[in-house]
């Protein structure tokens, strides 16, 4: 997108919309975030596997995943 709409020229063109059309957009948005979430989920899935399957993937107990995540955010 060579000039991306700052979020106050969306709002206030979305504003200009009708009702009806309003609703089909929140419904267009809900329904292409929804996918995009999908998609991640897929991916993260394929991520495990593939390192499940190569044997690289992180096992442990609740105790140690705790560990690890506490560890992540120094």
């Amino acid at each position: 997108m060579n000039n991306p709409l700052s979020f106050q020229t969306v709002i206030d063109s979305v504003e200009n919309l009708s009702e009806e059309e309003q609703d089909l957009l929140f419904e267009l948005i809900q329904k292409r975030r929804i996918e995009q979430r999908r998609a991640e989920i897929a991916k993260n899935a394929n991520q495990t596997l593939v390192a499940f399957k190569a044997g690289t993937h992180k096992h442990g107990t609740i105790a140690d995943l705790k560990a690890d995540l506490l560890d992540e955010d120094k």
